[in-house]
């Protein structure tokens, strides 16, 4: 009985480092992916709420964009993208892909709006222009970030 286990254990443990191996070097070439250029002068903002702004929540955010268009993820147009927002943090790292946490929300249908829900306090709210591979642009096209407060 203990020797059927043993096999078992060593494949479920093969597979699992075989997997590990494959997501490792699918993150390296994440990492590698090449950085689209964004044309000169274009700007991505956050139309509302505005800066400094009090709001209810769910807080509705409209994005905003100009010299370039939208694109969903995985279409590879060129002067395009698709937004990602950041809640209450930093930017993330602008050579690699946009990463997907809480505080960094992807919108890769393309979408220009969102409404979230945010707790009562202060909050800090950024956009990211990404390519169709989730990479910020060359340059990185992001907006100022904004404060407001949700009574």
């Amino acid at each position: 009985m203990h020797a059927t286990r043993i096999p078992v254990v060593v494949a479920a443990c093969t597979v699992a480092v075989a997997a590990g191996l494959a997501w490792a070097g699918h993150h390296e070439e994440q990492q590698a992916l090449p950085r689209h250029p964004s044309p000169e002068g274009a700007v991505v903002y956050i139309i509302s709420p505005k800066d400094g702004a009090t709001v209810k929540s769910p807080v509705t955010v409209l994005f905003g964009l100009r010299g370039m268009g939208v694109a969903p993820a995985g279409v590879n147009m060129p002067n395009t993208g698709h937004h990602h927002l950041v809640v209450d943090t930093d930017l993330p790292d602008l050579d690699s892909p946009f990463p997907t946490t809480p505080n960094n929300i992807h919108f890769g249908k393309g979408q220009t709006e969102t409404t979230i829900e945010l707790e009562p306090g202060k909050h800090t709210l950024q956009l990211v222009l990404g390519d169709m591979n989730h990479v910020p642009h060359q340059p990185a096209v992001f907006s100022k970030k904004i404060t407001i407060q949700v009574e």
